[in-house]
């Protein structure tokens, strides 16, 4: 069956940009939980670099609020009937920060790039690409190995954020120290922990729905500070409020709140084979990862830490998802099966646990309270506390035991599974190696149907709830708090913050 998305959307989008108030030019300061990793979308990962990328990077695709698959810098896309290749129209007039104009030249060298650069982490979710084809100026053809149904969702995200390929030759692995890219602003300045500085981009092809001069994005960490920074009027905007401070931020009448449910989870990541940390007992018998699951009160820990606002989660989709394998549910506490397990495993008095958390409010929180619950089962967790962008590196080192760390979530069930679990996976931190789990997987990415893919997923929760490489906690709800100045934010399920047809009036 052929495929054909039109630029209708865009056209709306258009049409919507000249109905909106100019609103007053303005630097918009939006704070952050955390700092962002490399400001490179072939290299990057963190959740808060996503957030800085919808003002700095276009992608090829983006979303709608109903997760509807819409045009961005690809104004229309054809599949052919055995799905071998996709055939993209690309949006004219638009351009890179430096100049370089965007075509399908430029689509090219940024697949190639993000398939062959060494740092790249984006290899897995475009490795069905084995060819590019420029067949006119603003038309490029993508050859595919077979069938694959996520590929258009994954150019939705960082894998279709183009960077400028003039930019990126010259500077290679070191592109995130000055990214170019051509999105409605373009970047200035960096301080790391301290903030990310970035200007309105004059020739940005949609520029007449910008209608700020720059955007500041601050990194802190502490929820109840980027609250106060945010009542006092230091900053526009802040993500993820804690949900115990919802009813302050509610009660303050120049406040505005807004929220959405997440695509993803927060989870405790183990390092099963990831260098010499590898070998320890966490992540050579899945029974201690088993019995820690059974220690946790999931839904004890959404209601003390979240005050019920969150789902308490199991899998790697909320419950809610129709991905969601409703034959595996999220169970209470058992901590008489947790001891019996770690007995079983050798350990009849408990043991020790390693976990690096991020140091902002609501992780700490979240492990503490694990940290209680896993006491009473007999296993001791230490509680290390670091820089996120610091814990990610040393959890792609192999520097790690085990990991508090969530994944915002994709629109295709694949992302939020392909990349982490299997064997050449581009974000297995575990380094987990299971060959019916490639197999299943690799298999969810050419199933024709939504039903066959299902099926393929549910039986992959068996072996994921299984192993446990990854242990999930809960699902968020994304809360956004800012001053009611600002008008015509629309929130989106993947957590991101787009400014376009966003005003401030004073």
């Amino acid at each position: 069956m052929t495929h054909l998305k039109t630029a209708v959307f865009a056209a709306l989008m258009g049409a919507t940009a000249l109905t909106a108030a100019p609103g007053f030019a303005k630097d918009l300061r939006i704070a952050l939980q955390s700092d962002a990793d490399v400001l490179d979308p072939d290299q990057s990962r963190t959740f808060v670099g996503r957030i800085v990328y919808a003002s700095l990077c276009d992608k090829l695709v983006d979303i709608t609020p109903d997760l509807e698959i819409i045009p961005q810098l690809a104004t229309a896309w054809e599949t052919s009937d055995d799905g071998k290749r996709i055939t993209m129209q690309l949006r004219e007039g638009a351009v890179f920060h430096d100049g370089t104009p965007f075509n399908a030249e430029a689509v090219a060298a940024n697949i190639e790039r993000s398939q062959t650069l060494d740092e790249s982490r984006r290899k897995s979710e475009l490795k069905s690409i084995t060819s590019t084809e420029v067949t006119g100026e603003y038309e490029i053809v993508l050859n595919l190995a077979g069938p694959d149904s996520t590929l258009i969702a994954q150019l939705a995200d960082r894998a279709g954020m183009m960077m400028s390929p003039t930019a990126a030759a010259e500077a290679g692995a070191d592109f995130g120290l000055n990214p170019v890219c051509s999105g409605p602003f373009k970047f200035e300045e960096r301080v790391a922990q301290d903030k990310i500085v970035l200007s309105k981009f004059d020739d940005y092809w949609n520029a007449d729905a910008i209608h700020f001069d720059s955007v500041t994005f601050l990194p802190i960490p502490d929820t109840t500070v980027r609250l106060a920074n945010l009542q006092s009027g230091d900053i526009d905007m802040l993500e993820r409020l804690n949900a115990t401070d919802l009813a302050q931020a509610e009660a303050d009448s120049n406040i505005v709140v807004d929220s959405a449910v997440s695509l993803g989870y927060q989870a405790i990541t183990f390092n099963i084979n990831n260098g010499d940390k590898g070998d320890n007992p966490w992540g050579n018998d899945k029974r201690l990862r088993q019995a820690l699951s059974y220690a946790i009160d999931r839904e004890a820990l959404n209601q003390v830490v979240f005050e019920g606002a969150f789902a308490p989660g199991n899998q790697s989709f909320p419950p809610t998802s129709p991905w969601y394998n409703k034959a595996l549910p999220v169970e209470g506490a058992d901590v008489e099966k947790a001891k019996a397990l770690l007995a079983e495993a050798g350990y009849p008095q408990g043991l020790d646990l390693e976990v690096q958390v991020p140091n902002s409010t609501e992780p700490l929180a979240v492990m503490q309270v694990v940290q209680a619950m896993a006491a009473q089962a007999g296993i001791n967790i230490k509680l290390t506390s670091k820089e996120f962008a610091t814990l990610l590196a040393d959890q792609s080192a192999g520097d790690y035991t085990a990991s508090q760390i969530g994944w915002s979530g994709r629109v295709d069930p694949d992302g939020n599974n392909h990349p982490f679990v299997t064997s050449e996976g581009g974000i297995n931190d575990s380094k987990f190696s299971d060959p019916k789990m490639d197999e299943l997987l690799n298999a969810a990415r050419v199933a024709a149907t939504t039903e066959e893919r299902k099926a393929i997923y549910d039986e992959a929760k068996v072996i994921m709830l299984d192993e446990l490489p990854r242990l999930f906690l809960y699902h968020v709800k994304w809360i956004w708090a800012y001053r009611d100045n600002m008008k015509g934010f629309t929130a989106y399920p993947d957590g991101m913050i787009r400014l376009e047809n966003v005003t401030w009036e004073e």
